[in-house]
């Protein structure tokens, strides 16, 4: 059996943020193999193709700030997406301490 690639592992993991939660960088990197793929996970993202259907707007900055290169639509268009999910934002973040997935790593 063929192993998954690292952005196989990292897409993986983020179609598994459930609604109306959000996961930083790291805690993708960390649930997909490895804590120090952080930028790589930004990276994967990035370059997602916008067919693929995948949550990205669930995935934030450890402190909970939404990314000024979010997909096509900037900034505005992650924080009308995860507000439509009833995630609250207040200055451009997102209460980590009430909405971060609460996914455990094995």
């Amino acid at each position: 059996m063929k192993e998954k690639n690292i952005f196989e592992k990292i897409y993986d993991v983020v179609g598994q943020i459930p609604e109306g939660s959000v996961a930083s960088y790291g805690q993708i990197a960390e649930l997909a193999g490895n804590r120090r793929w952080a930028r790589v996970v930004g990276y994967a993202l990035h370059i997602v193709p916008g067919s693929a259907g995948l949550p990205c707007h669930r995935v934030v900055t450890k402190d909970g700030r939404v990314s000024d290169a979010f997909l096509s639509g900037g900034v505005n268009r992650q924080v009308e997406l995860l507000e439509k999910e009833g995630v609250g934002i207040a200055g451009g973040r997102v209460d980590m301490e009430r909405y971060q997935w609460k996914k455990c790593v094995f």
